[in-house]
């Protein structure tokens, strides 16, 4: 292939960079086509929060051994581990994921109550059985809780998270990344949000959701081409790579024009 950028990214299995697509229930056969064209940009596949548990079972698996064969990384929603915690049913959630294929896990807490002993207790019973990454999510899914949450807070919890184990931690945005965590109403980014964070957590152990474009902009001119972006929609895999490699105009004269000077 024909190389245009000079910005250097990691090969697969990657560390820092890593691109989490989430899944809301896409065909076996559209996730199929898009590893076959994109697969080597994909590192982490998140079935959004518990939309996997109305899937077919068979449907899930073979979603599991393609995610397999590219070298992908699958783990469900957090919402459905505080599903299991709130039934008090982690351990034997846990016994089925394994079961069913799932390699990775991510532990939030943005839903059910749950102090930061009982996550922690999560955190090292994923750890126990073999999940990897184990990539724990700090914020509250509504707004109004999520508002509450200091930033000082914020940055305290995220450091308990990964010095108990969490190989990243990611920031709440939701789906919508729209007027939660990082970015207000109109999904723009908070600025002092962003740089207070990551004054006191180290970039390659933070994970950004971005699911718009502006977001994935912001951030990649922010903090370079390796920065870690989760709940990224199917179709903007591709799109998103462009933006890592200095091959779309909105990131083109920060990456690749400077880089080629």
């Amino acid at each position: 292939m024909f190389e245009l950028s000079p910005v250097e990214r990691e090969l697969k299995p990657r560390s820092s960079g890593l691109t989490m697509v989430i899944d809301r229930g896409i065909t076996l056969s559209e996730m199929r086509g898009l590893m076959e064209v994109a697969g080597e940009y994909v590192d982490l596949w998140k079935f959004g929060w518990c939309t996997w548990l109305l899937m077919p079972l068979k449907v899930v698996r073979e979603k599991i051994r393609v995610c397999e064969e590219f070298d992908v990384k699958v783990m469900p929603g957090g919402s459905s581990v505080e599903a299991a915690f709130a039934r008090g049913k982690v351990r034997e959630f846990f016994v089925f994921l394994r079961e069913a294929g799932f390699t990775s896990l991510e532990v939030s807490s943005g839903i059910v109550n749950m102090n930061l002993e009982e996550k922690i207790e999560l955190v090292h019973l994923a750890k126990d059985f073999g999940f990897h990454p184990v990539i724990t999510e700090v914020g509250r899914k509504k707004p109004e809780e999520d508002a509450s949450i200091s930033l000082s807070d914020r940055v305290e919890l995220m450091k308990h998270e990964l010095k108990a184990g969490a190989d990243y931690v990611v920031v709440e945005a939701r789906e919508s990344g729209v007027g939660i965590g990082p970015y207000d109403a109109k999904g723009d980014v908070k600025r002092d949000f962003v740089e207070a964070i990551i004054k006191e957590i180290p970039a390659t152990s933070t994970m950004w959701e971005a699911p718009l474009k502006s977001q994935q902009v912001w951030l990649i001119r922010r903090f370079g081409s390796n920065v870690n972006l989760g709940n990224i929609p199917p179709d903007d895999v591709i799109p998103l790579e462009t933006l890592r490699l200095g091959l779309r105009g909105d990131t083109m004269p920060d990456l690749l024009l400077k880089v080629s000077r």
